[in-house]
């Protein structure tokens, strides 16, 4: 059963202004997702500025998976809901991303995101044995792909042959390409139809769910979790009028998102609105005055 359906917020890391993780901001921002009905969790992934924190045990990396868990098993205790985490794990060293894959599956969560290895820029044989060491650690694992990071788009065919292993569960296809997805939902899920191929663009969310995708996961869900999930639960229902709506109705904010990098714009997007979002941590910093108008007009005109 494909539990990797909807909208999954990868959430930011809120930061004080002296650079330090806002714990008490994440634990919040945490709590506003799942009241306003998002239906999983990715924490740890790119937008999380997870290159950056401290991962040695105890430490920052460690702190934010026990918030997202004491959080989630406590709503899902409440509301009878299941609420997937996908916590992030990737790495340009397989051996890192194995580790990463363990205690991903040693704290409790429903999946795995590993990443294409970056910068090595390994063949595609390289490609399919470090998903290959990945998928032996026992925990579903979500591929993404997102040539635009990693410099390495992960063709259909070899996602079809990863596809194959064990415990691979589905894909987060940041591509930016429509074909390609079509391609992935016609050839991939066809053949698995638990195969979970999940959007990792906004603005193709709807393109994507009418092909027979699965859903988004989601940078624009920090700010409007509810209406990222009403936009893929009315797609995934088959009411495309509704989510036309949604989705025109949000595509300038959409595009503002991105404007001056990620996760800069939607922190700023999110300061404006008094979400917990704060600072960012060098290489990244706040968005330039140009991008701050461009963010503000979107808010406003999609009434935000």
């Amino acid at each position: 059963m494909n539990i990797f359906k909807g909208a999954f917020t990868a959430l930011i890391t809120p930061m004080n202004n002296d650079g330090s993780v806002d714990y008490e901001g994440f634990r919040k921002n945490v709590k506003f997702q799942l009241e306003q009905g998002i239906d999983g969790l990715v924490p740890l992934g790119t937008t999380a500025e997870t290159p950056t924190l401290d991962e040695r045990p105890g430490q920052e990396e460690d702190k934010l998976i026990e918030i997202v868990f004491e959080e989630v098993r406590a709503f899902e205790k409440k509301s009878g809901k299941k609420i997937p985490v996908i916590l992030g794990a990737g790495s340009n060293n397989t051996r890192d991303a194995v580790i990463y894959c363990e205690r991903a599956k040693k704290a409790g969560a429903d999946a795995a995101l590993v990443v294409t290895p970056y910068y090595n820029k390994p063949s595609k044989e390289g490609i399919f044995r470090h998903f290959e060491a990945v998928s032996k650690v026992g925990i579903p694992i979500i591929v993404y792909n997102i040539a635009g990071r990693t410099g390495l788009n992960i063709p259909t065919d070899l996602l079809a042959r990863i596809a194959e292993l064990p415990n691979i569960a589905g894909v987060k296809e940041a591509s930016g390409s429509v074909a390609q997805m079509m391609e992935v939902i016609g050839q991939v899920k066809a053949k698995k139809p638990d195969f979970a191929v999940l959007s990792g663009d906004d603005g193709l969310t709807l393109p994507l769910i009418a092909a027979g995708g699965d859903g988004i996961i989601s940078v624009a869900s920090n700010m409007i979790p509810a209406l990222m999930h009403e936009l893929a639960a009315a797609g995934l229902s088959g009411d495309f009028a509704k989510a036309r709506e949604i989705h025109y109705r949000l595509a300038p904010f959409f595009k503002a998102e991105f404007c001056d990098g990620n996760p800069s714009s939607i922190k700023y997007a999110m300061n404006v609105k008094g979400i917990p979002a704060g600072a960012l941590r060098l290489p990244l910093v706040e968005v330039n005055d140009d991008a701050k108008k461009i963010i503000e007009k979107a808010i406003k005109n999609c009434g935000l």
